[in-house]
């Protein structure tokens, strides 16, 4: 039979052990143990971490890139899709903005009749001052038609097919308008070159011709009606041997940019033919 240790010593060495272990753990050695005991694990924790890590996203790596690719090329798409979409808005409210500009002109000079058309096309000839529209004698228009915008003249109607006609601008080297000075009531006339400069003519030497004086058609020798804007002068040009000043004139229309006109459809230009004396009896 062996000896057993009585249940009080039992008990005294337990209290001891753990008085022990407390000692131990507030002088801070059973931290230092523990310490140095987990060092390695976390050091070989540590080491599995990084080579997994680097084994996943060496793994993962490509396919991630494939899809950033794919997404990268989805955006472009996008983006250029809505530049596009950009571009197509923007025109459609400039076409907007120069329809309403000619109905409100249209509206301000109720006593024509009109028929609006787009510019489809330029001459191709440098020399030549002509455009091409999207309207013809199917909807009414004749030749010598006078051509207009909301800025002022543009020029008349010189051809015309079916569905589309030729408008000489008035910068045309061939084109001439009888005009008034609107601040004095002083006739001329506005001529094209072939560098599409609007030059005015015959000009009385004793006139002052200020800068910026408005100028209008006069209505005079019936190719266009009275009271339409052209333009005002820009610079003048008078000498002492002339008989007449001459004037550089800036148009009220921008020439480079025209997208829709007005076709003044009531209006009938005068054809006057050279006078022929008749023969006497």
């Amino acid at each position: 039979m062996k000896p057993t240790i009585p249940r009080f010593w039992q008990t005294a060495i337990l209290v001891l052990i753990v008085v022990g272990l407390l000692l131990l753990s507030l002088s801070g050695f059973i931290g230092s143990v523990l310490k140095a005991a987990q060092s390695p694990l976390v050091t070989a924790q540590r080491w599995i971490s990084t080579r997994y890590l680097a084994i996943y996203e060496f793994i993962t790596a490509p396919r991630e890139m494939a899809d950033i690719r794919r997404e990268n090329v989805e955006l472009k798409n996008q983006v250029a899709l809505l530049q596009t979409q950009i571009i197509e808005l923007q025109q459609q409210i400039g076409e907007a903005s120069v329809l309403y500009a000619l109905l409100d002109f249209a509206r301000s000079q109720p006593e024509n009749s009109y028929v609006a058309a787009t510019v489809i096309g330029r001459d191709p000839n440098p020399f030549l001052k002509y455009i091409l529209i999207d309207q013809g004698s199917d909807a009414g228009l004749k030749n010598g038609m006078p051509v207009v915008t909301a800025q002022g003249l543009v020029g008349r109607v010189d051809a015309v097919t079916a569905q589309a006609a030729r408008v000489q601008l008035i910068t045309d080297p061939a084109s001439v308008v009888n005009i008034r000075l609107q601040s004095m009531e002083q006739e001329a006339q506005l001529v094209g070159s072939l560098t599409g400069e609007l030059s005015l003519e015959m000009i009385p030497q004793d006139v002052n011709l200020p800068i910026g004086t408005l100028i209008v058609t006069s209505g005079l020798g019936g190719s266009y009606p009275s009271n339409i804007l052209v333009g005002q002068v820009l610079t003048t040009r008078k000498r002492e041997t002339d008989l007449f000043q001459t004037a550089l004139v800036q148009s009220a229309v921008d020439f480079n940019n025209i997208q829709a006109v007005l076709v003044i459809t009531n209006f009938r230009p005068v054809e006057i033919a050279p006078l022929v004396p008749t023969p006497g009896p």
